[in-house]
């Protein structure tokens, strides 16, 4: 697995390395509930100037591949995902810190955003297993990673200290190598139905 900053393109997004110059256009579009999943929530732009900062210390680390979700016609970015969890040695990933903007979320554009990363995890890196996970309350990304394709393995309960104190549990999906053909097939026909979807924030 080569792990290194890449630009993913489908028909309507650019997925790029993400970088401080993305702090404003993804700060613009945060509200009380967007990453009202995450273990801390993004409410202001010094939030989102964190979280980014934390991505690029896990991408210097080499376990962590930060994107941001970039509108082709506009040049904008409306969202933000990365691979993490990187493990080489096992040939697996996990996708994760999912956000979408509140106008795009019942477009094309996390279908094409979880292909174009599955993709580049499958059949660049050779994963044999991509993994998510997202808390167990979170009803819309449970359902929506299953309408992905991903398979529910289990519940890790007491997971995570979310920054309110609330002890999180966490719902484990995976897709494996063996799984990824069917997969990819149903999401290249969901896009080309329209492909709406509901993002998932993780």
């Amino acid at each position: 697995m080569k792990v290194e900053p890449v630009v993913l393109e489908s028909a309507a997004i650019r997925l790029e390395p993400l970088a401080v110059g993305h702090e404003a256009d993804l700060a613009a579009w945060l509200d009380p509930t967007l990453t009202q999943w995450f273990t801390t929530p993004l409410l202001t732009r010094e939030d989102m100037r964190g979280y980014i900062a934390t991505a690029l210390a896990g991408q210097q680390r080499g376990d962590v591949l930060p994107f941001a979700t970039v509108l082709r016609e506009t040049g904008k970015a409306i969202g933000t995902s990365r691979f993490l969890a990187i493990d080489r040695a096992n040939r697996r990933c996990e996708i994760g810190s999912t956000m979408v903007a509140r106008p795009y979320q019942r477009s094309a554009i996390n279908t094409q955003a979880k292909l174009l990363m599955l993709a580049h995890a499958f059949e660049t890196w050779d994963c044999i297993r991509v993994e998510f996970k997202t808390d167990s309350l979170n009803i819309q990304s449970r359902t929506a990673l299953k309408r992905l394709g991903a398979v529910e393995e289990g519940i890790l309960r007491n997971h995570m200290v979310c920054a309110s104190g609330r002890i999180r549990h966490s719902v484990y999906f995976s897709i494996t190598s063996d799984e990824w053909p069917a997969v990819k097939q149903r999401l290249i026909r969901r896009l080309a139905a329209g492909g709406n979807d509901k993002a998932l924030v993780a």
